[in-house]
């Protein structure tokens, strides 16, 4: 790791230091200068500041013995025995890294009375699943998950450890992290492996302006969360391959502080992540109002109406609406954005998708690096006359003889 040291005595006017960081990272505490939490290395203060005032310093790292840790893990998240998708998009992802460093597909699966569903992750990829059945594991607690992730970590040694980004996950993840003192990336959108095994994470960073990589070369396991939509998620084979092992665990690991009084069933909603067709309203949109145009073509092509950011923080629309890293990643097999400039963080939520039109009057704007299809103009004209071509061509099918 790297630090800057302050020496006091060279540091000379203590505000126009403070002045060159751009980050408030730099403050005057009693006549002195001290770095805050702010600090983001960017080494201004070192090149601009008084020689020697401030100096960036590596500091050494105990080297770690690499060829102990062996194989990519994949946290299974499901409820009551159902897997979450995402599972099978990590499995996918794992199995593509593995290859690279000719290492084994691990999944670990906890919870109660699930050995039965374990089983259906022997259709993919899998060398081993670990699984660990207690009855204190039949709800997801943050104290015995954490405690049978860690157990798993120090008996298999994995290399890397990859979750789903999912309520679980993002409890989970960083939890383990503490335990055994290793980092975390969260929201990776690409990942890939170094032949020294090292895990290259990927993603967004200081409000999606850069792509940031992220290695973790001197701890193990390194870890890594993904949200659901942004893998590809392997084909189901019909044969099964690799092997489940029952593992146990000391039962003083699995006590909790929490109790759970009640389970009450959350209300089934669509989610604009399970959507095949999406028109995503962005910043273009003038007035709340005008949303009722972009609905009504949503509905046409039996789709759902999602935003941007700027649309949610405007409270137009709910923020489970949003696509983007700061909102929802999807996959749909269309998305026509209208009005949306396609920053880096929307343009990471979507990308992945089938067919993508964008309608934007700049034809400058970044969303048309993204879409397969563009259409330069004002969303107010061109949307009125994709309904009316769309309710055109329906008349004409409904008026089709039945023999047709």
């Amino acid at each position: 790791m790297a630090k800057l040291v302050i020496n006091q005595k060279l540091v000379g006017n203590i505000d126009e230091l403070i002045s060159i960081c751009p980050f408030g990272a730099m403050e005057n505490k009693n006549g002195e200068l001290a770095i805050n939490a702010a600090c983001k290395m960017c080494k201004l203060c070192v090149k601009k500041g008084p020689k020697g005032a401030v100096e960036y310093v590596e500091e050494e790292t105990a080297a770690i013995d690499k060829s102990l840790w062996k194989g990519i893990a994949v946290y299974v998240d499901h409820i009551d025995g159902a897997i979450h998708p995402v599972t099978y998009e990590l499995i996918g992802k794992a199995k593509e890294l593995a290859a690279k460093i000719n290492h084994p597909v691990y999944a670990i699966m906890m919870g109660s009375k699930i050995k039965e569903e374990s089983k259906e992750l022997l259709h993919y990829p899998v060398y081993k699943v670990f699984l660990y059945d207690n009855k204190e594991l039949d709800r997801f607690k943050i104290e015995p998950y954490t405690a049978v992730l860690e157990d798993f970590v120090k008996k298999q040694m994995p290399t890397a450890i990859l979750m789903g980004a999912t309520p679980v996950g993002r409890q989970l993840a960083p939890r383990l992290a503490a335990r055994v003192k290793t980092g975390l990336t969260a929201d990776c959108t690409i990942l890939d492996i170094n032949e020294n095994t090292d895990l290259v994470q990927i993603r967004p960073a200081f409000g999606g302006n850069i792509m940031a990589q992220i290695l973790t070369p001197n701890h193990r396991p390194q870890m890594a969360t993904v949200r659901y939509k942004v893998m590809d998620a392997p084909r189901r084979s019909t044969d099964i391959s690799g092997e489940i092992i029952e593992c146990e665990i000391e039962q003083e690991k699995l006590a909790s502080k929490i109790e759970v009084l009640d389970i009450i069933a959350k209300e089934k909603e669509q989610f604009i992540e399970a959507a095949e067709v999406l028109v995503v309203a962005g910043r273009g949109v003038k007035k709340e109002e005008d949303l009722a145009l972009l609905k009504e073509l949503a509905d046409l092509l039996g789709g759902s109406l999602a935003c941007t950011r700027p649309i949610m923080e405007a409270g137009w629309m709910e923020a489970k609406c949003q696509v983007g890293l700061s909102g929802r990643t999807v996959r749909p097999k269309l998305i026509i954005t209208a009005g949306v400039s396609g920053s880096v963080q929307f343009a990471a939520g979507m990308n992945n998708s089938e067919h993508i039109i964008a309608i934007n009057k700049d034809e400058n704007a970044p969303i048309f690096k993204t879409a397969h299809y563009g259409l330069v103009g004002d969303l107010y004209e061109i949307i009125p006359e994709l309904i009316s071509q769309i309710k055109a061509g329906k008349g004409q099918w409904d008026n089709l003889p039945t023999n047709a």
